[in-house]
C-alpha cells in the first residue's frame, strides 16, 4: 500500500507534533477534519501508522549503552529462541536475518560491565549456539522515518525516478 502526498504531509505533521488533534491537523493541512479522520483511520488499518506512544530514550532511563549481536542458532529452535528473548527487558529489538548469523538484536545496558550480564543473560539459553556483539560508539543518524515518508509520497504522486516517462 502506497501513500499520497496528502498522507505523507499528515504523516510527518504527526511525526513532529504527536499530540496535535484532528481538528488542528486538518486546519494545518487545508483539508476538512472527516478527510483527516478518515486517512488516519486507513493509515492505522493498514498498518503505516503502528502507534501513537512516547518516543523514550533509553540512555535518560539509565541504559546509555547500546550494542548490537548477531545470534547464531540452533536448527529448529527459532520460535523458542524468539520466547527467549522476549523476556529479556534489555533487548529492544530482534530480527531474523540472512547471512552469518540467524537473528540480529539490539540491546542496551546501563554500563560496559553490565552488558557482559545482558550478553550471558541472552546467550545462556540453549537455543543459541554464537553470539557476536559490536558495541554502539555513537549514532550520527538516529532512528528516522521522516525522510522515507516523504519519498514515498513523491512516489506515489508520479515523480518516480525509476518509473519511465513519456
Amino acid at each position: 500500500m502506497g501513500i499520497d502526498g496528502l498522507d505523507g504531509r499528515l504523516i510527518v505533521l504527526l511525526a513532529r507534533e504527536p499530540r496535535i488533534g484532528v481538528l488542528e491537523a486538518s486546519r494545518r493541512l487545508g483539508v476538512a477534519r472527516g478527510t483527516v479522520q478518515a486517512r488516519l483511520d486507513r493509515l492505522q488499518a493498514n498498518g503505516v501508522i503502528r502507534g501513537f506512544g512516547p518516543d523514550v530514550d533509553p540512555a535518560a532511563l539509565g541504559y546509555p549503552v547500546t550494542a548490537f549481536a548477531t545470534l547464531e542458532i540452533k536448527q529448529g529452535q527459532g520460535s523458542d529462541v524468539r520466547a527467549h528473548l522476549s523476556s529479556v527487558p534489555e533487548v529492544l529489538e530482534l530480527h531474523t536475518t540472512t547471512g552469518t548469523g540467524d537473528m540480529f538484536c539490539r540491546l542496551v545496558a546501563r554500563s560496559n560491565a553490565d552488558l557482559q550480564r545482558v550478553i550471558d543473560r541472552v546467550v545462556g539459553f540453549d537455543g543459541i549456539q554464537r553470539a557476536s556483539t559490536a558495541i554502539v560508539m555513537e549514532n550520527p543518524v538516529p532512528l528516522r522515518i521522516i525522510p522515507l515518508v516523504e519519498q514515498a509520497a513523491q512516489d506515489t504522486d508520479g515523480d518516480r525516478p525509476d518509473r519511465p516517462t513519456g
